[in-house]
């Protein structure tokens, strides 16, 4: 079993900014630098504090391993930032950003933005999932507050598998069946409730089981959509009790982040290194 990876292991990993910024520097170019400068291959490269780059020994073109990334010409420690995100993968309904505030001492538009930041590189993608033989769970819910104020989300999840949730306008057919046509290979079999929007799966190239949750049946002989509710609920709950709702313009990207701690839940590497490799851009 993996060790619990503690504040005391990212503090010793990263215990200044020269840490964060050398394993920027080693992951993003785990081959060694070819210079652009003057071609050098593996060139060798020295720190240079007070530019926060690495200067080529051959030609002194500088190398900056934040580029490209949401740390770049920030003003906020990398120490801060490392720590932001160690918070929030250690919980599965994260942090709001007025805890941020005081766990880092820094202002709230500061904490808001660090956060809004780090959800946006929380969009995984990736190709169709649950190929011929695959259950996948399908569902749409609505998050948010009271309705007609909620904001609809399609979502689906392979069992002992992936999740994708995509906010929509509406969970109309025409909204709903190209996001299951996208998401779920053909050939997969699905499994949803009675909702008159996924009448034409079967004729898409699915196999189709539904269950009557309007006779009070919520599982029978393996036809469920437990997995993708169970989702939702800590997403609502997370919404609801973590944060006291979201704008719906924002709604995605939190999504993303409690997909993305979905998907990585059985990662052999700490959630933090998870979250720290797709934030950097380095998987």
């Amino acid at each position: 079993m993996m060790k619990t990876y503690t504040l005391k292991d990212m503090q010793t990993d990263f215990p200044d900014d020269k840490a964060c910024l050398d394993w920027l520097l080693q992951s993003r170019y785990p081959n060694g630098i070819t210079c652009k400068q003057c071609g050098t291959i593996n060139a060798k490269h020295h720190y240079i504090a007070s530019r926060g780059s690495y200067s080529c020994q051959e030609c002194g073109h500088h190398v900056h391993p934040t580029a490209g990334t949401i740390f770049h010409k920030s003003s906020t420690p990398l120490t801060l930032w490392f720590y932001a995100i160690y918070l929030m993968a250690q919980t599965r309904t994260g942090i709001s950003a007025k805890q941020l505030e005081r766990e880092l001492g820094v202002t709230y538009k500061t904490a808001w933005r660090i956060f809004k930041l780090i959800r946006s590189r929380l969009d995984e993608g990736g190709d169709a999932f649950g190929s011929t033989g695959k259950d996948v769970e399908v569902d749409e819910t609505y998050v948010g507050g009271k309705r007609p104020g909620k904001t609809p989300v399609v979502g689906a999840v392979e069992r002992s598998g992936h999740v994708k949730a995509q906010v929509v306008a509406n969970t109309q057919s025409q909204t709903v069946l190209p996001f299951v046509n996208e998401t779920v290979a053909q050939g997969a079999t699905v499994h949803t409730d009675e909702y008159q929007v996924y009448d034409k799966l079967e004729t898409q190239g699915y196999v189709h089981l539904r269950i009557a949750h309007s006779k009070g049946v919520y599982a029978i002989n393996g036809i469920h959509t437990n997995t993708i509710e169970g989702f939702w609920a800590q997403v609502k709950n997370a919404v609801r009790g973590v944060h006291h709702g979201v704008a719906p313009y924002y709604l995605q990207q939190y999504v993303n982040e409690y997909a993305f701690r979905y998907n990585h839940r059985e990662d052999t590497t700490p959630m933090f290194r998870s979250f720290l490799h797709r934030i950097a851009g380095v998987e």
